[in-house]
């Protein structure tokens, strides 16, 4: 369908930065994951000896079946499913119809044997997040966080104004205040990357009742856990019809939190701009405004805040939702589910742009030691920690009364320092303090996360 009548713009407008996931959350992706599921059902069924042996171009039939659906396959489960109205079932309609005539003919009744309809789902979507994790948002992220790592190097020692409540505070370094989120944002991705998502395979209502019946002489809580396991999962053998989305949640909480983060840089980033204190690169041919030519706007990290919150939003819904479910299970956990990869699809093109507004920032040097070297009121706090050292019990209030309120110029400064009685060690403590020195151990610290970061990554990932 022409993008330009898609109802969602990541179907639309974005379609091509989220095009990745479409692998994963797309109708044909969820199909051809649950087809994968029945199959390696079969062959689970084979290798413990519950039905026959098969042969090696048996097992080569079974996978070609998931590993070459088609478009035309996935019509062909749509159409069973107007009839049927139950999409699992005509999965397993679909597979009899496939292997029909085929040698595996006497196995037809295997298919979907003792399962419920969640056995099949929630291992076809756990797959799915998993699979998506790996292979799209976890580089997608080291490659931000790389970027970020960039800019911590480049400027860990520059100087600059730090604010709190908005206000003149003390001196920090641009590179540090990038190493907070660095750091903040390299801890999650820990989380997200060590993540292990559950699946069940327990049957109707959890109790391996079908199975248990059918086949009482298997070990079906081993079976169930192996097979899970075989599929790089983590087995949750008490459950009810449906998984307790609970490890799922945990995942999307730490993605949600991530997000957050992302949103407090971005902000941070935007004021920056604002202030004047990082420039905008101006590309050739575009354009920031309708009617004022002069602009050039953050509009990258905009509509990155814009996408994690929309994603956002879904993670909390999730939290809310999928932690609730009437008795055995209702079925409204099912739309819900399918909203998954509009979830990451905002979350990943957020992260494609903060990238792309990253790569067009720098800092402005130039300004951002101009403001911090008029604010010499800042380096009061040093000041009277030196005095306090030093035995004055009214380091405090010296400065305050001096300070608070003030704009102090360097030779306010130099003025006030000449006026105190103090001893010659102390007076040179006072006088080493500068602005652009009084940094503490920013510089430090930013070497800290760098050496963080780069165990992380390696050396020849790196910018």
């Amino acid at each position: 369908m022409n993008d330009l009548f898609a109802l969602s713009p990541l179907d639309g407008r974005y379609a091509e930065a989220v095009s990745p996931l479409r692998d994963f959350f797309s109708e044909f992706a969820y199909l051809r994951s649950r087809v994968r599921v029945e199959t390696d059902l079969l062959a689970g069924l084979s290798k413990i000896g519950l039905i026959r042996p098969l042969s090696e171009s048996e097992t080569a039939m079974l996978e070609s079946v998931w590993k070459n659906f088609s478009p035309a396959d996935a019509e062909s489960i749509r159409a069973f499913e107007k009839r049927t109205r139950h999409d699992v079932k005509a999965i397993e309609y679909f597979l009899r119809e496939k292997l029909s005539g085929s040698s595996l003919n006497d196995l037809l009744p295997w298919i979907h044997f003792g399962l419920t309809s969640e056995d099949a789902n929630n291992i076809a979507q756990a797959l799915s997040l998993r699979g998506s994790r790996d292979s799209i948002l976890l580089p997608a992220l080291d490659d931000l966080l790389v970027q970020v790592l960039g800019f911590v190097k480049k400027y860990r020692a520059l100087p600059m104004l730090a604010r709190t409540h908005g206000q003149p505070a003390v001196p920090t370094t641009l590179g540090r205040e990038f190493a907070v989120f660095l750091s903040r944002l390299k801890k999650l991705r820990d989380e997200i990357s060590a993540h292990p998502f559950e699946a069940k395979l327990t049957g109707a209502v959890g109790n391996f009742n079908a199975l248990q019946a059918a086949c009482p002489q298997t070990d079906w809580l081993k079976f169930s856990a192996d097979f899970i396991q075989a599929c790089g999962l983590q087995p949750n053998l008490v459950t009810t019809q449906i998984l307790p989305y609970d490890n799922w949640i945990r995942y999307f909480d730490s993605l949600r939190t991530l997000n957050a983060v992302l949103i407090d840089f971005a902000q941070d980033l935007w004021r920056y701009i604002s202030d004047d204190l990082l420039k905008q690169a101006a590309i050739e041919g575009e354009v920031g405004s309708s009617t004022m030519p002069q602009k050039v706007n953050p509009i990258d990290f905009e509509n990155a805040e814009g996408n994690l919150g929309i994603a956002n939003a879904f993670f909390t819904h999730y939290a809310q939702k999928l932690s609730v479910s009437r008795l055995q299970r209702d079925l409204s956990d099912s739309t819900v589910r399918r909203t998954f990869g509009a979830a990451l699809g905002h979350t990943l093109l957020a992260w494609t742009n903060f990238m792309r507004g990253m790569k067009r920032i720098a800092a402005n040097e130039e300004k951002l030691r101009a403001e911090l070297n008029a604010h010499w009121e800042v380096v009061s706090e040093g000041a009277q920690t030196i005095l306090r050292a030093a035995g004055r019990s009214d380091a405090y209030e010296t400065l305050k009364s001096q300070t608070r309120g003030r704009t102090l110029s360097q030779a306010d400064y130099q003025s006030w320092l000449a006026s105190l009685d103090v001893d010659d060690p102390t007076r040179a403590k006072l006088n080493a303090l500068t602005p652009e020195t009084y940094l503490g151990l920013a510089v430090e610290l930013c070497d800290k996360v760098i050496s963080e970061t780069q165990r992380l990554f390696g050396a020849e990932n790196l910018l």
